[in-house]
């Protein structure tokens, strides 16, 4: 942790810098774009960056909305990641307490990254202005990554070794509590199975038509059959993105699905996949169709880091509460009031909220903002979810912690989140966040013995699991069906 003089000096510039930053979180959430499509909230990033004087890469790993800014020289090389990327048909009106869309069918924030990339982006600058102001050496970075969500923009950008030379990486993510969790979540594969029949008549000549919906039916069944026999945190599920048309009285002669497979490890993610394969090989014997099996993207496991998360840990604790009001309670407790004591009790299970270290109370839910900072156990959880950030803890030492921009109760990928976008709360919760980086940011450019350990932990986990890129080389990113 800094000296308290000097955690001062850097939270006290990023308090000056802040509303700047919280207002370009806003201009990202009223573009909403979604993935591979960032390209007016890229620009803001972008030019952001080059007004505080980083230097920028555009296009990497082929990608027109991944960038890199670069600020300062030699080493650490300290990174922190940025996202920018909306959700499909998440449209909702900012601070409106019932779900309400803002124009229907449109894309909306649904899980904060609009707040990620801000506040990423706010600790990247204030840690560079401060290693300058104070002579110190590094390189801060900061990483616009896109299509988190779904398109494995990270992994794409670690296949072209955009991370080769980081000493260590840091993010965070809005969430519905404060602090550390230190997660093992669930790498995830995607495939689009695509099933090509023959168009008939569905009256008079059914017998000539081979049906591709019947097909994709038919292999959601069975795998429907075949997740009673796989391992328990293992996770499929699809979505069909091509039912073959609108027309009943024709015997469809295409159709398409995307199934997503998750699994602990991404040899038992692989395996897995294998077995959905076989299933959709299955139903196109069945239905005398053909199937073409598409490798869309994927995401390798978190490897976490326990000593970066310790760091950022005792820096929160040194940062206080996030510095809520009144009005930021008042507005979460309408949110929360929209859902159920199930889903509250859910959220405070996922996120393992159960003691306050400011002031050892049990967290109840009862205060509907968390305006505390969970314990930090020290070890790893499950987390069902996955994040292409997995992929960047495979090449370089990585952490995250979590800041309570939404009411307990919140689940990500809903109307709540979108609502809750452009808060007071959700901008204190961005800056607070930007401040527990930096300054974990800054503990690493000026404590070598941090940063070793870190290393060495990282060096001792990837000798057990060696990492192997999922992505073949042949496969390029994807906007299908999200544009």
């Amino acid at each position: 942790m800094p000296e308290q003089s000097a955690l001062n000096s850097l939270t006290q510039l990023i308090d000056r810098l802040a509303p700047a930053f919280t207002a370009l979180s806003d201009k990202i959430w009223d573009l909403a774009e979604l993935k591979y499509d960032e390209f007016k909230s890229a620009d803001l990033l972008i030019r952001t960056l080059k007004q505080n004087k980083f230097v920028v890469e555009e296009g990497i790993a082929g990608m027109p909305t991944a960038f890199v800014g670069q600020y300062g020289t030699g080493k650490p090389i300290i990174a922190f990641l940025g996202e920018c990327d909306a959700l499909a048909g998440m449209s909702q009106i900012a601070g409106m307490d019932r779900q309400l869309e803002a124009e229907p069918d449109a894309s909306g924030h649904g899980c904060g990254h609009n707040l990620l990339g801000a506040g990423s982006l706010l600790a990247a600058v204030s840690l560079a202005k401060h290693l300058e102001e104070n002579g110190l050496p590094g390189t801060v970075r900061y990483y616009g990554c896109p299509g988190e969500e779904g398109g494995s923009g990270k992994t794409f950008m670690v296949r072209a070794g955009a991370f080769d030379d980081v000493d260590a990486a840091l993010t965070w993510h809005p969430a519905p509590f404060n602090g550390v969790r230190s997660t093992n979540n669930l790498a995830v594969l995607e495939y689009y199975y695509r099933f090509k029949g023959i168009a008939a008549h569905a009256a008079n000549a059914a017998h000539l038509g081979r049906s591709a919906l019947d097909a994709v039916e038919l292999m959601n069944v069975g795998v429907n059959f075949l997740c009673e026999h796989m391992p328990q945190d293992c996770r499929v599920h699809y979505a069909i993105t091509d039912a073959g048309g609108r027309a009943a009285n024709v015997v469809q002669a295409k159709a398409e699905v995307l199934y997503l497979v998750r699994a602990p490890e991404m040899s038992q993610a692989l395996a897995l996949a294998e077995r959905v394969d076989q299933v959709a090989r299955g139903a196109a014997m069945m239905t005398g169709t053909e199937v073409e099996i598409v490798f869309d993207s994927a995401a390798t496991n978190l490897l976490p880091n326990l000593t970066l998360e310790n760091a950022i840990h005792k820096n929160l604790v040194a940062l206080g509460p996030v510095p809520f009001d009144e009005a930021d309670i008042d507005f979460a407790r309408k949110i929360q009031a929209t859902f159920t004591q199930e889903a509250i009790r859910s959220s405070l299970k996922l996120y393992q909220i159960k003691h306050d270290v400011f002031s050892n109370d049990t967290v109840d839910g009862s205060t509907p903002l968390h305006t505390g900072l969970r314990a930090f156990e020290g070890h790893s959880h499950f987390r069902a979810g996955s994040t292409d950030v997995g992929d960047v803890s495979r090449v370089t030492p990585t952490a995250q912690c979590w800041a309570p921009a939404w009411a307990i109760g919140t689940n990500p990928h809903t109307w709540q989140v979108v609502a809750q976008g452009k808060s007071h709360g959700a901008h204190k919760a961005m800056v607070h966040a930007a401040k527990a980086l930096a300054s974990t940011g800054l503990d690493l450019a000026t404590s070598p013995s941090l940063l070793a350990t870190a290393k060495g932990e990282w060096k001792d986990a990837m000798g057990k699991d060696p990492y192997v890129c999922p992505i073949p080389e042949h496969v390029k990113p994807s906007i299908k069906n999200f544009l």
